[in-house]
């Protein structure tokens, strides 16, 4: 195997064991609280069908589905997933819960959804994945659907990767960029919310 390859893959392979060890405790991005930009959104739009891509332990899709949505979870991580279950079983809510590999799930899903929600899968993704994540998304999305999504920027001096600004751009070539709100994770990695439309 040439040394970019196995250097890649072991990127690749470390990252998906970071986070499968994350939730044999508690991860640190697992705040069990929704964030306000969701809520927002909720209380300026109906009820649709939501999927939530990197759902972990599913306070996103309870949230949502204690407002009327009819919603998917994914994530590919078996005890993340495992904890929602149990979650949204206390909350007396019906959730489509799914372990599956974000990519192999949109390459492979014939369904559409009014709200496609985002809250760090895509900036966790390597180069070649964010790619095919991005020329999936607008045939998941309905025709007045609204992908929310909330990553990292991008940084040259940080070792983790986040989205660039030519991603931005890219996904805005596609979609109309409604709102833009540029912010920091716990008051130091530049983050942003981006939401976008049909």
């Amino acid at each position: 195997m040439p040394k970019y390859l196995y250097v890649h893959f072991s990127m690749n392979f470390l990252r998906r064991l970071y986070f499968i060890y994350s939730y044999f405790q508690k991860p640190p991005w697992d705040t069990g609280i929704s964030p306000p930009e969701l809520i927002q959104f909720l209380h300026t739009h109906p009820p649709g069908k939501a999927i939530d891509l990197g759902c972990g332990t599913g306070t996103n899709c309870i949230t949502l589905a204690k407002n009327g949505w009819s919603v998917t979870g994914v994530d590919f991580v078996t005890k993340a997933i495992k904890i929602a279950r149990e979650k949204a079983s206390n909350s007396h809510v019906i959730i489509d819960f799914k372990i599956k590999d974000i990519i192999r799930f949109m390459t492979t899903c014939n369904e559409k959804y009014d709200l496609i929600l985002d809250i760090g899968c895509f900036h966790s993704l390597s180069p070649e994945k964010r790619q095919v994540y991005l020329l999936n998304l607008p045939r998941l999305l309905n025709s007045s659907g609204t992908f929310l999504l909330y990553s990292f920027l991008f940084q040259q001096n940080m070792d983790s990767p986040g989205i660039s600004e030519n991603e931005i751009n890219s996904i805005s070539k596609v979609f109309h960029l409604d709102q833009r709100i540029n912010g920091t994770e716990k008051g130091k990695r530049p983050s942003v919310w981006l939401t976008f439309r049909k």
